[in-house]
């Protein structure tokens, strides 16, 4: 049938239409990328680097804070071998050579037994992780680590620096640190703590799942200055816990924490406990303590050794402890 002298024009044939629409679909999509590329270019992550997070992200043993801080120590490890001259390595490269040299570093550097052997557990992970236990000795004596000392009666507390914690940008960070010297907080305690939940007048009361171990405990609020502290600390979190909104998850703001923390010079923050026990323990028995110069067990008098025994245990307990003996860590004995 003709109109208008022309003859109707056909639809393709189905074979046709459809080469066409995917043609269609093909021009006007995105491009696609692999889920996971490594970094290129002049500023992309090092292989090692590189390998070594995505082994932590594919293995998630422990709490958050320990994956934090295995990935932590993992990628200052990858770094230390590059800067000793071991290119090119990926997750697998790991040889007991590594070991050796990583070690003699950190010995000549003077690191603490406990900072050397933290390290080495990240070490033994790796290895464990890419089939290659058999790389790393079992026992730290064989690299001549020495023992770790707990009670050493040298104190080990770190006041906290008020001009320095004025450098770091992030108000709920600042909160954080005071309230680790001002009640003893952990780190992780520190910012998942609810202020306004914890506030009961007289006492900070923890929670169970903000606790190492999982045990609640509760704090003394003894002094005007702790009393501001906690009332800042509630203006700043506003009813919620201090790792502010725009943190997608603990880990995430852990990061940022520690980031700003090492931008000021505070990369350890257990000193911070100890600053608090060893205060605690001089309001308590109107004496140092033997880590801060005070008289050791053996030259106090009965009365005296009843009264140390007692403010032990209530230090004990207000830590987050079990047992009075660990207060010779941060008293001394």
């Amino acid at each position: 049938m003709r109109f208008n002298g022309r003859p109707p024009r056909r639809a393709p044939p189905l074979p046709s239409l459809a080469a066409m629409l995917r043609h269609i679909a093909d021009r006007d999509a995105p491009a696609r990328k692999p889920p996971h590329p490594r970094p290129k270019g002049k500023f992309s992550m090092r292989d090692l680097n590189y390998d070594l997070k995505q082994l932590c992200r594919h293995n998630r043993d422990g709490s958050y804070a320990t994956q934090a801080d295995r990935e932590h120590i993992l990628d200052l490890i990858a770094d230390q071998l590059h800067e000793m001259g071991f290119r090119h390595m990926n997750a697998h490269s790991l040889k007991p050579k590594h070991v050796e040299k990583l070690v003699e570093r950190w010995l000549a550097e003077n690191l603490s037994p406990g900072t050397i052997k933290n390290r080495m557990s990240a070490l033994r992970w790796w290895a464990q992780k890419i089939g290659k236990e058999n790389i790393i000795a079992r026992s730290n004596a064989a690299y001549n680590i020495p023992d770790r000392v707990y009670v050493t009666n040298v104190s080990k507390a770190r006041d906290l620096a008020v001009k320095a914690i004025e450098d770091i940008r992030t108000e709920s960070i600042k909160i954080s640190l005071r309230l680790q010297a001002a009640f003893g907080l952990r780190r992780e305690e520190s910012i998942k703590i609810i202020p306004k939940w914890a506030d009961r007048g007289d006492r900070l009361v923890l929670k169970d799942s903000w606790t190492k171990g999982g045990r609640t405990r509760e704090i003394p609020i003894g002094t005007p200055e702790q009393r501001q502290l906690v009332e800042e600390a509630k203006a700043v979190a506003r009813g919620k816990s201090l790792i502010p909104s725009r943190f997608a998850t603990y880990v995430d703001y852990l990061k940022h924490f520690r980031y700003e923390c090492e931008r000021i010079g505070i990369h350890a923050f257990h000193g911070h406990r100890h600053f608090y026990a060893q205060a605690r323990y001089k309001e308590l028995t109107g004496w140092e303590c033997p880590a801060r110069g005070g008289p050791t067990s053996k030259q106090l008098t009965r009365e005296q050794k009843v009264i140390d025994r007692e403010v032990r245990i209530a230090i004990s307990h207000e830590m987050g402890h079990g047992r009075e003996q660990i207060t010779a860590v941060y008293l001394g004995s």
